[in-house]
C-alpha cells in the first residue's frame, strides 16, 4: 500500500493505492487548527487537530480502522508544489532534499512551507517509512529557456523570477492516460486545458511540455476562480501604489478572476445565471481561454488533439462547447451531443483535430511516480 498526501495550509488530502495502482481508500483532514474535521471514505466527523502532525496521526490510526495499518504502507509520496530550477523530477525525501525544498520556499510561501510541515510530521510519526517529493512544477522543465526567461537582469533572474509553470502533476497523468482512453498513441502536438478555480494550458509536444499559461506563480494567464491572470506589470505597480503590497497580492489572488467579474467564483453558478455579470464572466473565461490556446498552438507548430481535465473541463458542457468553438480555425469539430452528455470523446468523425475528456487524477500520477522514484512497480 501506498499513501499520498497533499498538505495545504489548514488541510490535509489523502489517498491510498495498492501496488496495482488502484485507488482503496481517501479522506481528508479539514481546518487543521480549527474546526478540524476528518473524512475517510464516507465516513466522517470532528476530530482535534492542532497541527500537520496531530493531523497525520489521526489519518494513521483512521486508515487502521479501515483495514490499512502503518506497517503495511511501503512509502508514501508528497505533492510539493514548488521544486525551482533543479528540482525537476520525483525525489526520495533526505536532509539535503528538505533544504532544497524549503530554498523554493519563497518562491512559493503559500505552499511549500506546509508541504514540508507534512513530511516533517510524517518523519516524526513512521521514520522508518520511505517518502518522496513530486513537484508540480517538474513537468515544465522540459521548456526551452527562451519560453522560461522573462526578459529582466540577470540578477533577477537569478533570484528565481521566471516562468516556472504549475499543474504539473494534472498534466503529466493526462499524458499518461490519454493514450490508454482514446486507444491510439499520445498524439504528437497535444493542447491540454487544466480547467478549474486555478486554470492553465500547456502545449505538449511529443509528450513534454513545451509552452504553459502560468508563471512565476500560478496568478499569471487564464481568468481563474479568484486569480486575475495575465495583466500588465504596471498595472500591478498601480495596484501596489494604492493599495500597498498585500493590499494588491489580496486583490489579484483572492478578488479578481470570476468572482470581480460575475460576483462568484463557481462556474456552475455563473453559468446557471442569467444576470448579465455572470454571462460577461463565463464569456470572459472562454475568450481568454481560446486566447492562450492560440500562443499554445503556435509554440507547438499546430495541434492534432485538444484534452480538457480539471472541475471545470470535465463537468462544463457549455464551457467545453464554447472553447471548442472558439477553435474551429484549428480544424476542430465537436460532437454536441458527446459533449453534451461528458462523453470521453468529444469530436466528430470528420475533424481535424481530436477532443477528450481525461479525468484528472492526480492523486494517482504522485503514486506512480513515487512507486518509479523507489524502483517499486511500474
Amino acid at each position: 500500500m501506498l499513501l499520498v498526501v497533499n498538505a495545504g495550509s489548514s488541510s490535509i488530502k489523502l489517498a491510498v493505492f495498492d501496488q496495482a495502482l488502484r485507488q482503496v481508500l481517501a479522506g481528508s483532514v479539514t481546518e487543521i487548527g480549527g474546526d478540524s474535521r476528518l473524512n475517510l471514505g464516507d465516513a466522517g466527523g470532528p476530530v482535534a487537530a492542532p497541527d500537520h502532525t496531530a493531523a497525520l496521526r489521526l489519518i494513521l490510526a483512521g486508515l487502521e480502522t479501515r483495514g490499512v495499518a502503518p506497517r503495511q504502507l511501503s512509502a508514501a509520496g508528497h505533492r510539493v508544489v514548488h521544486g525551482g530550477r533543479d528540482l525537476i523530477a520525483p525525489a526520495r525525501v533526505t536532509p539535503a532534499l528538505l533544504r532544497a525544498i524549503a530554498a523554493c520556499a519563497p518562491l512559493a510561501p503559500l505552499h511549500n512551507p506546509h508541504n514540508l510541515a507534512a513530511i516533517r510530521a510524517l518523519q516524526s510519526i513512521a521514520p522508518a517509512l520511505p517518502q518522496v517529493a513530486c513537484f508540480d512544477t517538474a513537468f515544465h522543465a522540459t521548456n526551452p529557456e527562451v519560453a522560461r526567461r522573462y526578459a529582466i537582469p540577470v540578477a533577477e533572474d537569478a533570484k528565481g523570477i521566471r516562468r516556472f509553470g504549475f499543474h504539473g502533476l494534472s498534466f503529466a497523468s493526462l499524458v499518461a492516460r490519454l493514450p490508454d482512453l482514446s486507444g491510439a498513441p499520445l498524439p504528437r502536438r497535444l493542447l491540454a486545458l487544466h480547467l478549474g478555480n486555478g486554470a492553465s494550458l500547456c502545449a505538449i509536444l511529443a509528450g513534454q511540455s513545451v509552452a504553459t499559461t502560468m508563471g512565476y506563480s500560478p496568478l499569471d494567464g487564464l481568468t481563474m476562480g479568484t486569480r486575475a491572470g495575465a495583466i500588465d506589470g504596471n498595472a500591478v505597480l498601480r495596484l501596489a501604489t494604492d493599495h500597498g503590497i498585500d493590499g494588491a497580492s489580496r486583490i489579484l489572488n483572492r478578488e479578481s478572476g470570476l468572482l470581480a467579474l460575475g460576483g462568484a467564483s463557481d462556474m456552475g453558478r455563473l453559468s446557471r445565471s442569467r444576470a448579465p455579470k455572470a454571462r460577461f464572466a463565463v464569456q470572459h473565461f472562454c475568450y481568454w481561454a481560446v486566447r492562450h490556446a492560440g500562443s499554445m498552438i503556435a509554440a507547438m507548430g499546430g495541434v492534432e488533439a485538444v484534452a480538457f481535465t480539471g472541475g471545470i473541463g470535465e463537468n462544463a458542457p457549455a464551457i467545453r462547447a464554447a472553447i471548442m468553438d472558439g477553435l474551429g480555425w484549428a480544424g476542430l469539430s465537436a460532437d454536441a451531443a458527446s459533449n453534451r452528455q461528458g462523453a470521453a470523446r468529444l469530436h466528430t468523425d470528420g475533424s481535424a483535430v481530436a477532443a477528450w475528456i481525461v479525468p484528472a487524477t492526480e492523486e494517482r500520477q504522485i503514486a506512480a511516480e513515487t512507486m518509479r522514484c523507489l524502483g517499486l512497480q511500474r
